[in-house]
């Protein structure tokens, strides 16, 4: 009976065990399941990412066919922006041609205008007369010859006029006489300008044959053109300006010397005279 026993008990497993394999059991049904959970998760993820993606996709297409049409019209403008810089090259390159033949053109005609001025004096600040008639302006011009010891015959004055003034009601406006040459005409404004040294009364409206306002300063010059007159009015402050020691007109052109010593200029355009200007 002592081994029935014994016997009965190697087979029959312990309820240790029994519990064992049942916790066991237990275990990998739930890992089952959290798989099985994880699983149905994803799928839920993936699909929800799909839904987005079918909606987002085309949104995406639009902007990438925007991006294509911006990269397009980028291109476009780029080739425009090209065209147009040649463009605006070339028409610099015109421009500066054109000024260069306007620059020559306006010398040639500054040459024609000296050129018919040549023979041509004029008279400032002289005093006009009642009822003025061209008589009277040749018998001023005659009576201004005979007192500088230069005097002329009335054949030798081709035409005489006094300038209309740009102010309304001016009076002493300049007198313009063309002379029967240049060589006579230089040689009564050498007379003029040595009666000016050598007299203690410069030239006024008395040596004209005047009797009223004959204490009224004259001026006589050679007829300059307009571009001339400019540049001889900024020569003139430039000598003031900066110590130049001559300044003078001859057959239209204007001259400067600072001294005795230093080079002769000839003054040709407003930017020359500003590039002396700034010479210390």
């Amino acid at each position: 009976m002592d081994k029935s026993l014994s016997e009965s008990n190697l087979t029959t497993p312990p309820n240790d065990y029994v519990a064992l394999r049942g916790g066991r059991r237990r275990r990998e049904d739930e890992l089952e399941e959290l798989k099985e959970d994880m699983i149905n998760i994803i799928k839920s993820m993936l699909l929800v990412q799909e839904n987005e993606l079918k909606k987002i996709t085309p949104t995406l297409m639009e902007i990438k066919r925007t991006n294509s049409n911006i990269e397009s019209s980028v291109a476009y403008l780029t080739a425009q922006n090209e065209e147009l810089k040649k463009k605006m090259e070339q028409m610099e390159c015109q421009a500066k041609k054109d000024k260069e033949y306007i620059t020559i053109l306006e010398e040639k005609v500054e040459d024609l205008q000296r050129g018919s001025r040549k023979s041509n004096l004029e008279i400032k600040n002289v005093p006009k007369k009642l009822q003025e008639t061209k008589e009277d302006l040749i018998n001023m011009v005659l009576c201004l010859t005979k007192n500088i010891n230069c005097e002329i015959a009335k054949r030798d004055i081709k035409d005489i006029y006094r300038i209309k003034g740009k102010r309304q009601g001016a009076t002493n406006t300049p007198i313009i006489v063309e002379i029967s040459s240049s060589l006579l005409k230089t040689d009564i404004l050498k007379m003029c300008k040595a009666h000016n040294v050598k007299q203690k009364v410069k030239l006024c409206a008395k040596h004209l044959g005047f009797k009223n306002n004959e204490d009224t300063p004259i001026f006589v010059s050679e007829q300059l053109t307009a571009k001339g007159a400019r540049l001889h009015f900024l020569a003139r402050d430039l000598v003031k300006s900066k110590g130049y020691k001559y300044c003078w007109t001859a057959y239209g052109k204007i001259y400067v010397r600072k001294n005795d010593e230093s080079p002769t200029y000839i003054i040709k355009s407003e930017a020359q005279i500003q590039a002396l200007m700034q010479e210390i």
